[in-house]
């Protein structure tokens, strides 16, 4: 075969296919050994499902419905581009009884469109909007193996990995923002046999490339003066970008800055010395020096007085996080998570702030059950030694590094404190 991402090769017969390949897929599932007959991006894509605990009779969980669904495609990049892709591949989805699908990054399905008795038998196997169709959740599959792999991948028949899906075939490639180049997620065309012509794959390759132009396109221009914007997850001294410049903050200013951007109406001085200082004996002198020198570092008009506040909204990354976890975009949140804000910072204010965000995260995470976002936040430093997320985790993927994982916790948890044997 000249392409191995291509299902089909020309003149082959789609049913013997189908029959050498279901013979495969049934020695693999016995043996754990792939037959030679079977595709390198077959091959490779079914030995990381079974790694990943993919049972052949499983079936895709549904995890986002109706108000977190709709909350979540609002705020996805690809929602600017559907109108592309419905008039690109509208058509030909409904004429040949197809389906369009878009998925997120992580494999989760925002939008399937297409003939109505198709969606039907579709929704038989939760091939639906909300479900998680990653490859690590449901096996071999176009549009979950094209974002595992960041290619386009035809998948035909058989060689699905959970055998109620082997009816169909589909052809899928990753979309990419145009400006970072990370993958945003994939566009999809899924129906029957006919899909494993190689000129689908080249179609569905084609409506990729025209979404990521189009984003381009879409993006807006820079304007003159951009607006301040703070960073502070995973860094113990924030930086601010504000009028073309980098400004790496001192601890205590970030936490300063940290407050003033939360509060656009201000903090008196008696506010900010109560959020700032653990000590009571801290002085208001102390305070007003602090802030003169941070106007200095600032420049002239970003920070007023009586009550200190900024004068222009400061946008921060602690700000996207709440807003997606408030929409319930779960994903989209721990994406832009980075990490504690202002880790070792001891201010009042900002330890209930850090604890705050952290716990908003980790109860979404485990309502969720997500088991690819419990173990990236399971295998982050600061959820490392996590025990209830490594419950989840465990729970939700039941590995045997996972349960070695949460039986060590507990141990440790467990096991009496040093001054309690004393």
């Amino acid at each position: 075969m000249t392409d191995p991402w291509v299902a089909l090769e020309p003149g082959a017969d789609p049913a013997e296919r189908v029959r050498t390949l279901r013979r495969a897929h049934d020695a693999f599932t016995r043996a754990g050994r792939v037959p030679r007959p079977v595709r390198s991006v077959v091959a490779d894509s079914w030995r990381r499902s079974a790694r990943a605990g993919v049972g052949p009779d499983g079936t895709a969980d549904v995890e986002l419905t109706d108000a977190d669904l709709g909350a979540y495609r609002a705020e996805h990049p690809l929602a600017r581009v559907m109108p592309l892709f419905r008039e690109l591949m509208g058509t030909f989805a409904a004429d040949g009884e197809h389906l369009l699908a878009v998925c997120d990054a992580h494999g989760r399905l925002l939008w399937v469109e297409g003939h109505p008795a198709a969606r039907r038998r579709a929704g038989l196997m939760n091939f639906v909007p909300g479900a998680r169709w990653a490859e690590t959740a449901v096996g071999t599959n176009a549009p979950g193996t094209a974002v595992a792999v960041d290619r386009p991948v035809q998948v035909f028949a058989a060689e699905h990995f959970i055998r109620r899906v082997q009816p169909w075939t589909c052809a899928a490639a990753p979309v990419h923002d145009p400006r970072t180049g990370r993958v945003l997620g994939a566009v999809d065309i899924t129906g029957g046999d006919g899909l494993a012509h190689p000129h689908s794959l080249g179609f569905v390759q084609a409506v990729a490339r025209a979404a990521e132009s189009h984003l381009a396109l879409l993006a807006p221009e820079r304007p003159e003066t951009d607006p301040p914007e703070l960073t502070v997850l995973g860094r113990d001294e924030a930086c601010l970008a504000v009028g073309g410049r980098r400004i790496r903050l001192s601890r205590r200013h970030s936490e300063i800055l940290v407050l003033l951007a939360r509060r656009p109406e201000g903090l008196t001085g008696d506010e900010l010395l109560c959020a700032l200082y653990e000590d009571e004996s801290v002085t208001p002198v102390t305070l007003r020096v602090e802030l003169a020198r941070l106007r200095g570092v600032l420049g002239p008009g970003l920070l007023a007085s009586r009550p200190y506040r900024l004068t222009v909204p400061v946008e921060s990354d602690v700000a996207v996080v709440e807003r997606r976890l408030a929409a319930g975009a779960v994903t989209a949140a721990i994406t832009a998570y980075t990490g504690p804000p202002l880790p070792a910072s001891q201010a009042p204010a900002v330890v209930r702030l850090r604890n705050r965000l952290a716990d908003g995260l980790r109860a979404a995470l485990i309502a969720g059950r997500d088991p690819d976002l419990l173990a990236d936040w399971a295998h982050a430093p600061w959820g490392e030694d996590d025990v209830d997320v490594w419950r989840a985790l465990a729970s939700a993927r039941p590995t045997a590094a996972a349960r070695a994982r949460l039986a060590a916790l507990e141990s440790e948890l467990a096991a009496p404190t040093s001054w309690t044997r004393r």
